[in-house]
């Protein structure tokens, strides 16, 4: 039985671990909030940066852990929408990336994480608990993307502002 419970108490840390591949070991918390959309628990995000500050940064990554299995086609179809929202005209390129995120993104499972870090270079990677997913080396990419969460203009503004530490 105190085997039983000694399992059952590092799931849940075992499960982060996998989530923290070691380009993040240097990254520092800047906020986290979770995405309830009516009565449903979408997931868990959290913000990192270089300095724990997102004011001054050289490198930041999202982490997103699911509270719920969502298709990966779900999760691009949804980031076509928000950037719609924030008025970023979808253009070939965005087809184009849109595509590599459908051929990279496997479908989520409940306590499953996607991570965005932003390379020295600019460019997106993604990572998921087995590890590296692929990339976008676009500046750009990565900038709309991040968007999605921090832009002034976000869809969810009391979660963006967890995520920046704005208040905390």
């Amino acid at each position: 039985m105190k085997a039983l419970a000694t399992i059952l108490l590092l799931a849940p840390a075992s499960v982060m671990a996998a989530c923290n591949p070691p380009v993040t070991t240097d990254m520092q918390q800047v906020g986290s909030t979770r995405l309830s959309v009516l009565f449903w628990d979408l997931y868990d995000a959290e913000l990192l940066t270089d300095s724990g500050s997102y004011d001054n940064y050289e490198q930041r990554a999202l982490r997103l852990t699911y509270l719920r299995d969502i298709e990966s086609a779900e999760l691009v179809e949804s980031t076509r929408e928000e950037w719609q929202r924030l008025n970023i005209e979808i253009t070939e390129q965005h087809e184009q990336w849109l595509d590599r995120l459908n051929s990279i993104w496997p479908d989520i499972t409940e306590g499953d994480c996607l991570l965005l870090v932003e390379n020295n270079a600019g460019h997106g990677v993604f990572y998921n608990g087995q590890g590296k997913l692929g990339s976008i080396e676009n500046q750009t990419f990565t900038d709309q993307f991040f968007a999605i969460w921090l832009d002034k203009d976000s869809r969810f503004k009391d979660e963006r502002d967890e995520l920046l530490g704005v208040n905390q």
